[in-house]
């Protein structure tokens, strides 16, 4: 599973600006609706949802905010690199500055947790998340996010 089948360029955002756990879903809800054809507070109860049984801030500055909708067809996803770290509650009590949303269809078992599994390798490299900080642009973020190497590397 590429990335590039996750995400588009649309569904990358930088510099995102929040100052909360709370706002930064909101926004991420906000932009998913219309790539996803989801009312923006669907997705943002899902994502409240999913974040009280137990924080999706997997450490490092990271967080991957996730859950199942009833009505998506396809797995959608979208990323933003924050202007400034908020905190997330992370499992490292470090601030969140990379996240990386990903929202599945209610039935999407195997495939959003191997969607889960994908971002979760890449972003565990450390390199490459260097290399997402100091992107120029969001052109410059989807080609080291959907890059092929990144992909064999993370693999």
């Amino acid at each position: 599973m590429d990335l590039s089948d996750l995400v588009s360029p649309q569904g990358v955002i930088s510099p995102l600006r929040v100052a909360s756990k709370k706002q930064l879903l909101q926004e991420l809800a906000a932009k998913a609706a219309p790539l996803a054809g989801l009312a923006e507070r669907e997705i943002f109860e899902t994502l409240l949802e999913r974040e009280r049984l137990g924080t999706t801030g997997v450490g490092h500055g990271i967080a991957i905010p996730h859950g199942k909708i009833a009505g998506l067809t396809r797995i959608h996803g979208l990323f933003a690199r924050l202007d400034s770290p908020i905190d997330f509650e992370s499992i490292d009590d470090q601030p969140v500055d990379l996240v990386f949303l990903l929202l599945a269809p209610e039935g999407a078992g195997a495939d959003h947790l191997k969607a889960l599994a994908r971002v979760s390798r890449l972003l565990r490299n450390q390199a490459i998340c260097e290399k997402l900080r100091g992107a120029e642009d969001r052109s410059a973020i989807y080609a080291i996010l959907t890059e092929p190497s990144a992909s064999s590397r993370a693999a």
